[in-house]
């Protein structure tokens, strides 16, 4: 397809502009996509506040966001699963295939991996992207492109579901009640866990999640979040602790109100990086951490399990924005996090 496309760039912090560039060719491993949906994830926010993420810092003009949802319009010509119309969910991450952790499987893990909107690598606030057809997942016709656009999100919260051996007949709390939050009491939920619980401190965030199918929420700011556990688990303690918040206050609590021989698990990152915690107290537990980098061989079990009706994607959705309403869509988004829990930027425009 020739032809430019219009492309929302960071142009250096706390600032957005366009650009036209040149809608790309499709390898012959590749297909070409066109955009519907990309969801506003809280790296590219950091990135858009701070203009870094540890090592990596952002050299404008850069191109956030990973969460892509869109339909085939070009098919390149090794492409057999895929052909032109099909909407499909993109996963963000290229790996190389070949190093010590592909050949396990631990794909997640690969150094030399190329992610949208990872410094150098450009994201997709834009209209078109090619993309190895392998990570291009088809959608089922009652799965929308809008939700093929969160199941990269989605992707983590079963990740860490995964990594905690979450399982029927178990009691588990999210710390946290961001998208990451949500996304993982509702992975927690359709692996099984017969009750789950959720901890903010943002009323707006804790009904959302009893919405989307939280059995009980705590809110942190109004109560004793470890009193508390101890009275919805009969004193016994929680049975699986995700933390997604990344602070250290609710992953001392996490510690706290898991029972002995427990799994936690840490999704979230800390704005330093570094936390204090009770280790005596864990390892009088014998509790097992977990920690989650991203996700591996999940987008068919996570586009399955909305597909399914066990998981409400769409629930999560808050906020939508257009393309050209960029600048607007990441000022809102950093400025009112009490009241956004998912924003998405709707590329294609009816």
């Amino acid at each position: 397809m020739e032809g430019t496309m219009k492309v929302a760039v960071m142009e250096g912090i706390g600032k957005m502009g366009f650009e036209e560039r040149n809608i790309p060719s499709p390898r012959a491993d590749e297909v070409l996509v066109k955009l519907d949906y990309v969801g506003i994830c809280g790296s590219d926010l950091h990135y858009y506040e701070t203009g870094a993420i540890g090592d990596y810092v952002v050299e404008p003009p850069f191109v956030l966001g990973h969460e892509p949802g869109g339909v085939v319009v070009e098919v390149g010509a090794d492409v057999r699963h895929l052909q032109v119309g099909d909407r499909v969910a993109l996963e963000p991450g290229k790996t190389c295939g070949h190093c010590e952790f592909c050949k396990q499987g631990k794909y997640n893990l690969c150094p030399d991996v190329v992610f949208f909107a990872t410094p150098p690598v450009d994201g997709v606030f834009q209209e078109y992207v090619a993309h190895e057809a392998d990570l291009c997942f088809k959608l089922p016709d009652n799965v929308s492109t809008l939700e093929g656009a969160l199941i990269e999100p989605l992707a983590v919260g079963f990740h860490a579901a995964i990594q905690g051996d979450a399982h029927l007949g178990q009691k588990a709390v999210v710390m946290g009640a961001g998208c990451i939050g949500l996304v993982t009491m509702m992975a927690l939920k359709a692996r099984g866990v017969s009750r789950v619980y959720v901890v903010d401190i943002m009323e707006k965030r804790l009904e959302k999640a009893l919405e989307l199918g939280a059995d009980g929420v705590i809110n942190a700011a109004k109560e004793d979040v470890v009193e508390r556990a101890a009275q919805l688990t009969d004193g016994k303690g929680m049975d699986l602790a995700v933390e997604t918040a990344g602070t250290e206050i609710t992953t001392r609590q996490a510690i706290q109100i898991v029972k002995k021989g427990s799994n936690i698990v840490l999704v979230g990152y800390s704005r330093t990086g570094e936390m204090t915690l009770p280790m005596s107290l864990a390892l009088d537990k014998e509790l097992t951490f977990k920690t989650v980098f991203r996700y591996r061989h999940i987008y068919p079990m996570a586009i399955d399990a909305v597909a399914s009706g066990k998981v409400n994607l769409k629930g999560i959705v808050t906020d939508t924005f257009s393309l050209e309403e960029a600048q607007k869509a990441m000022d809102y988004s950093v400025n009112n996090k009490a009241d956004i829990v998912k924003a998405v930027i709707k590329i294609a425009q009816d």
